[in-house]
């Protein structure tokens, strides 16, 4: 699995965020991130604002999920990575830390690479496909949000003889603390 850490960092984005379901709806986690003067950064770039919000994030998440099953065994286990991954003062570290705990706990023992090492060159999917390379792949799995760029640079996949598969997810529905129960949102552009 490899970390594209080595592309812009887009404000207001998963780089930086997430949703939890709340009482009300669905509400955003967002880590604040120093963007002025600095347009065009890569996500390995991003440095955090300070660390205040992760006393936030962990307030909002014991207030929404602490009656919810097996968070008592993880709460003070995710405080230590997230006050952790904040103290590297980098979004990447962050997320990085984050990722590779979340993989932890699922039993998920895929090696990880971080793309920011890997000095490799090109856009869009172009970068990928050369990353895919490099790191052996034939097949690159994409959420299906990315099929716009994947199609007009699928060449850049064709030479590599990587082929390129689009993750179309059918969302099952389960127990959630809060009711209705809220799938993922998809919003098109």
């Amino acid at each position: 699995m490899v970390l594209l850490d080595d592309v812009q960092f887009s404000k207001q984005s998963w780089q930086q965020r997430n949703r939890v379901r709340t009482q009300r709806g669905l509400e955003y986690l967002s880590v604040p991130v120093k963007t002025a003067g600095r347009m065009g950064q890569r996500i390995a770039d991003c440095e955090l604002v300070n660390q205040t919000f992760v006393g936030t994030m962990l307030k909002s998440l014991r207030t929404n999920y602490a009656k919810a099953p097996f968070f008592a065994g993880i709460e003070d286990e995710l405080a230590s990575v997230l006050t952790a991954g904040a103290n590297t003062n980098r979004l990447a570290g962050l997320n990085i830390a984050l990722i590779t705990w979340m993989a932890r706990q699922l039993n998920v023992a895929t090696p990880m690479l971080l793309a920011s090492g890997m000095d490799i060159g090109g856009e869009r999917g172009e970068h990928v496909a050369a990353i895919c390379e490099c790191a052996g792949a034939d097949r690159y799995l994409s959420p299906a949000g990315a099929e716009g760029y994947l199609i007009e640079d699928l060449q850049a996949f064709e030479r590599r003889h990587i082929g390129v598969y689009l993750h179309v997810y059918e969302h099952p529905q389960y127990a959630q603390r809060f009711k209705p129960f809220m799938a993922y949102q998809v919003r098109w552009i």
